[in-house]
């Protein structure tokens, strides 16, 4: 493995546009499984609903519980013409901030009515850059903030979002709202395979990373120590954190579900222990920077010279798992939110 910098070129690889999934699989857990030996390289090829076939009793998995908010809500100008926005975060009481297709055409004191929905407006308050800041006329609970919004799809799904979306883009646990893209390696688990590994002896324990619209923001600087991360929301309970130390401790694996519960895992980790607490996080995972608070990853396949290969690649290897990309265009994997998984080993 190299010690030196890595250049944004580095990430790259060819993807044929086909492969890219807009579509989830008939049944979560139908979706093709790679399984990558981290330390050999080696390659196997399964389906997820086998994925216990490759889980030890003992094991920790970790999943991120965030719920996506239906965050892209249509509206309308109170001086006509449509508008779409994407609520990025509540900033308390009635305040929020988003960003919007029409960026340009919204002004301060300018009111949005939400197409879906009764009741609900906006009023935009100011903008600092393309980030709009906006006040409610009433407190958008998540209940509310469904009657009016739809999920946010990922941008390279072209397709308008379906009615089927609203269950398909969340994972079967998710809880705390206030996400805007999925946790999407928890999209494979149906709620018969996670009482499954659960009778095979496998511990699952929960922590919060509220995945933000910047997971989908590219890296412009070639040199990729020059980039700058996004800050996410992320909680760690005391208990969570008692428990992943527990197995370290006794020798289990620690196994992150997801890029998200990493990011967690990896921000919270201090002198060979996770430390329970609730803050943001703008870590930054990249080789030649290792990982060390996990064990084993199950993660989907991600875009190319994205932040999130760059953390499987810190994980992995650069070369293995740039060579385990290569496989998986061959096999015809379907990539992305809605695509296939990867258990990293």
């Amino acid at each position: 493995m190299r010690d030196d910098e890595y250049s944004l070129d580095d990430f790259d690889f060819e993807l044929p546009p086909e492969l890219i999934a807009q579509e989830p699989a008939e049944k979560r857990d139908e979706s093709r499984l790679l399984v990558l030996d981290r330390a050999t390289g080696k390659v196997t090829h399964s389906r997820f609903s086998r994925i216990s076939e490759f889980l030890r009793p003992g094991d920790l998995l970790v999943f991120n519980d965030a719920r996506v908010m239906h965050a892209r809500v249509p509206c309308m100008r109170e001086s006509g013409g449509a508008v779409e926005l994407i609520l990025l975060a509540h900033c308390g009481n009635l305040r929020w901030t988003a960003i919007s297709n029409r960026t340009k055409k919204l002004k301060p004191g300018g009111r949005l009515i939400p197409l879906r929905g009764e009741g609900v407006e906006f009023r935009i308050t100011g903008r600092v850059g393309d980030i709009i800041e906006l006040e409610t006329n009433v407190p958008l609970t998540p209940d509310a903030l469904d009657s009016i919004g739809v999920v946010p799809l990922p941008p390279y799904i072209t397709r308008e979002a379906a009615e089927y979306d609203m269950e398909r883009y969340q994972t079967v646990y998710a809880r705390a709202s206030g996400a805007v893209a999925a946790p999407t390696a928890g999209l494979h688990f149906t709620d018969d395979l996670l009482r499954r590994i659960d009778e095979m002896g496998v511990q699952t324990e929960f922590v919060t990373l509220l995945v933000s619209w910047g997971t989908f923001q590219p890296v412009r600087s070639k040199n990729i120590a020059e980039h700058k991360m996004h800050f996410e929301r992320f909680d760690i309970r005391d208990e969570t954190a008692v428990a992943i130390n527990k197995a370290r401790i006794e020798g289990r694996r620690v196994v992150a579900v997801g890029t998200t519960s990493l990011r967690v895992l990896e921000s919270t980790f201090h002198s060979g222990r996770n430390i329970p607490g609730e803050g943001d996080t703008n870590i930054f995972i990249r080789p030649p920077g290792k990982v060390l608070s996990i064990d084993a990853l199950i993660t989907n396949f991600h875009t190319p010279r994205s932040t999130l290969l760059m953390l499987v690649s810190a994980f992995a290897g650069h070369d293995t798992v740039m060579a385990a990309y290569r496989e998986a265009v061959e096999m015809r994997y379907r990539f992305f939110s809605y695509g296939d998984a990867m258990f990293i080993i």
